[in-house]
């Protein structure tokens, strides 16, 4: 039986107190949007932009700039923390995947390269908690991404927000926001193996 991460984020949310800081590994600014309405009043939260899989470099920049405009026009304080691009880590992991189809073992493997990272970052910085703003997406395995998300708790240590953010109508919320604020919008999820298969459809 699958497990509802929804209602577990809400009993650790509930049981806050003080404003405890959170890493949030943010994928583009339209999945950041009803994630950042959701939790800014719990926590105070830094975004990580770390994407090595978005292709080409021109389309990470691009989303990282919406990112930025996002937060800006929110007016929250919110402070932001970008990795620089490094699509070689994640074709690293890609190998002998390419035909893989999305939602894969690919896929699996680039979760884990974006969240172990973000729980490094995490660790070193001595953030409370750690998450991913990917579980808004209905494309995004959310019984993977928090499965991933408790074995790195256990290896280094800091406390993962269990969640899925598309509950409740999140997902139908980001377009909302994105639509709001004026948002580029990407039509597949960042890598070039994606990209290939929305262009073969």
């Amino acid at each position: 039986m699958k497990t509802n991460y929804q209602i577990i984020m809400e009993k650790i949310l509930n049981s806050l107190e003080n404003k405890p800081s959170l890493l949030l590994h943010a994928c583009c600014g339209v999945c950041s949007s009803s994630v950042l309405e959701k939790l800014n009043p719990y926590f105070k939260i830094t975004v990580l932009y770390y994407n090595p899989n978005i292709y080409p470099e021109a389309e990470y920049q691009k989303r990282f700039t919406t990112l930025k405009e996002l937060i800006e026009k929110m007016k929250m304080d919110i402070e932001i923390m970008e990795i620089g691009y490094d699509s070689e880590k994640f074709e690293n992991i890609a190998k002998g995947l390419e035909q893989e189809k999305e939602g894969g073992e690919r896929c699996t493997k680039c979760f884990h390269l974006r969240l172990e990272e973000t729980a490094i970052i995490a660790k070193e910085k001595k953030y409370d908690y750690f998450c991913t703003t990917l579980s808004v997406s209905p494309y995004k395995d959310s019984q993977k991404l928090n499965k991933i998300g408790k074995v790195l708790e256990e290896k280094y240590n800091v406390k993962y927000l269990y969640s899925d953010f598309k509950k409740k109508e999140g997902y139908k919320r980001s377009n909302e926001l994105s639509k709001k604020y004026g948002l580029y919008r990407q039509d597949y999820c960042g890598c070039k193996y994606s990209l290939n298969e929305i262009r073969a459809k």
